[in-house]
Order: structure tokens, then sequence, then C-alpha cells
């Protein structure tokens, strides 16, 4: 194995758990924490990318485009990336993030739907930036599929290609088959983000190294979608156990996850029942917190509504099927004479 390039998504996909309501002065505390800690990438915009603050996936506290500006003025060393997918972001809010100093975009589409990229990365490319391509919910293919795709993406201009379990749903050996397969078929680098739905964040991610993996994801904390991400100071501790470190002060690392993030955390992401249920059916991390609302408004277990959603095969932008799916069982429930569900 060789020593991975972190990107830190603990400001994008750390903005879930915390309703997207991070603040000028906790982007400045983490960042400054991380960059002086030796992490080289730091992603910041909303939960669901670049024009993600929205009546359906959350409004933003603060605008995004003035956290990646306050980000970038306190990083001496470290890249500011943005998440970016095609359908919510456009032209005009990249160009935007472009002006307020992101030097990475994340172009993330389903794992099928990689020809919907191609003009982002086209604009990206003009616009001077390093591209990244996010092959989200890779779990639902075959890692053939998953070449097929991440191939579009090369050929668009990616400089790395990822395979995402938005799920949390592989287990080590899928992660590094498709991470395997990419390899093989591939010019540039491949990369891999976990969610540890199924507890197996640093396990599915040191499965991906094994197999070749350039890139890597983290949280500190924890702090992400669904059980969360992989935790920045869980996998700094592992890679120089591994002799791997890329340079990452494990140190630092520790306290800024629980000096500064964790007080700010309105909980703690682990593998409860419900995230458990999020990797078990196979259903994009980010409808925990949706499907949690919708059963408690509608008295229905959303261990339920995930399992459904999973059957359904929901991926991300679907979010409005969780309150069809909330209202389908407990009409169902009701036909057949059940008492609404306390949770």
């Amino acid at each position: 194995m060789k020593a991975p390039r972190l990107t830190d998504t603990t400001l994008r996909d750390g903005s879930h758990p915390m309703r997207h309501q991070f603040t000028r002065e906790q982007v400045v505390n983490i960042v400054r924490a991380l960059d002086q800690a030796g992490v080289p990438v730091i992603e910041v915009s909303h939960g669901d990318g670049l024009a993600g603050s929205s009546l359906q996936y959350g409004f933003s506290h603060t605008s995004e485009f003035d956290l990646i500006e306050t980000a970038r003025s306190h990083a001496e060393r470290a890249r500011i990336a943005a998440l970016m997918l095609p359908g919510i972001g456009t032209r005009k809010e990249l160009t935007e993030a472009v002006a307020r100093g992101i030097q990475i975009v994340r172009i993330a589409t389903q794992c099928t739907e990689a020809d919907v990229s191609e003009q982002h990365f086209g604009l990206a490319k003009e616009l001077g930036l390093e591209t990244v391509g996010f092959l989200m919910m890779a779990h639902i293919r075959p890692p053939e599929v998953l070449v097929e795709q991440a191939r579009l993406m090369e050929s668009y201009g990616a400089d790395c290609v990822y395979i995402v379990d938005s799920a949390g749903a592989m287990l080590p050996h899928e992660a590094a088959a498709r991470v395997r397969a990419l390899k093989e078929a591939l010019s540039v680098q491949v990369g891999f983000h976990a969610h540890n739905n199924l507890g197996l964040g640093i396990g599915n991610t040191l499965a991906a190294l094994e197999a070749g993996a350039d890139q890597i994801d983290g949280c500190l904390r924890g702090l992400g979608a669904g059980a969360g991400n992989a935790a920045t100071e869980l996998l700094a501790a592992v890679l120089d156990r591994l002799g791997i470190n890329p340079g990452l002060d494990i140190f630092r690392l520790m306290d800024a996850a629980e000096y500064i993030v964790a007080p700010m955390m309105p909980f703690q992401p682990f593998p409860d029942r419900d995230a458990i249920t999020i990797g078990y059916a196979g259903v994009y991390s980010t409808f925990l917190l949706h499907a949690k609302r919708a059963g408690a408004q509608y008295g229905v277990d959303p261990r339920e509504i995930l399992v459904e959603l999973g059957r359904r095969q929901a991926v991300a932008g679907q979010e409005d099927w969780i309150i069809d799916v909330a209202l389908d069982l407990r009409r169902r429930h009701a036909a057949e004479g059940r008492k609404e569900t306390v949770v």
C-alpha cells in the first residue's frame, strides 16, 4: 500500500447531521485545525453540494459561498474543494465557487448516470480546477458497470474517479473489487468514500487502499450522513500504524475531533438501529434524518420507510419519496388494523 491523499469532508458531509447550520466561526476553527494537522484537501459546501440549500434538501444557516471564502482565507496549505451534483448545481454556482476560492470540484452523479456530468467537467477544466468524479451509490452495480461509468468521467476530464459507498452498504471485499476494477481500467487516480452504517467505514477504506486507492475521505469525529464517515483522526492513526502516513499530525487531529468538532455536534453519528437499516437496505445515507422525521410525523417505524426505499432503489434527489412511502405505510397499517408506531 502507498500513502493516499486524504480529503476531509467534515464541512460538507458533516453538514447533514449539522442540518446545514455551520457558521463562519465553526469553519474557521475546523479549517485551521485541519490545515495545521497537515490535511491536504478540505471540502466545503452544502451537504448536497453547490446550490443544495433549498426546501427539499434543507436551508443553510450561512451561504456556502461565504463559508468557502472563509475556509480559503484561513487555509495556509490545504486546498479547498466543493461538491457539485449536476441538476442541483449549475454553471452559475460553480463559477461563483471558483471566485470565492475553491481549487478542486468533486462532481457527483448516480453510479449509472455519469453521462450527465460531461458539461460540468468541461466547465471545471475551463475554470482551471482539479476535477474529481464521484460515482454515488456504487454498491448497486457490479464492478464492470462502474468501469464503464468511470471511463466516461475520465473521458470528460476527471483527474480522479471515486467509488462512493453512499449507503454504507458495502462489505470489504465489495469495496476492494470495485476499486481494483477501476485501477485496472483507468489511467487516472481512483478514490474511495466510505460511510459507517454497517460499522465498516475504516475497514472498507483499508480494503480500498489494499486494492490500490490513491485518495480517501474522512470526517473529524466521523461527522457525516447516516452513521457518519470514516473518522479522519482514526484514519490518521491507522495509516501511521501501517507506515503510510501521508504527513498527518495524529494528535492534532485527535484534539480537533475532541475539542472543536464534538462540542458543536447535535449528536454523535454511529450505527444505531436506523443507521444500520440504511446500510442493510442499501439506502442513501442522507435519507436517515428525513426518514426519522417522517416516521415521527406519521407514526411509522423509520426502518420500514428505509427498507421500502431500498426496495424501490431510491437515489439522491428522490427525498420526496420519503413522505410518499410513509403515507403508503400508514395507509397499509390502517387497513391491517395496526396501531401507529411510537418512534
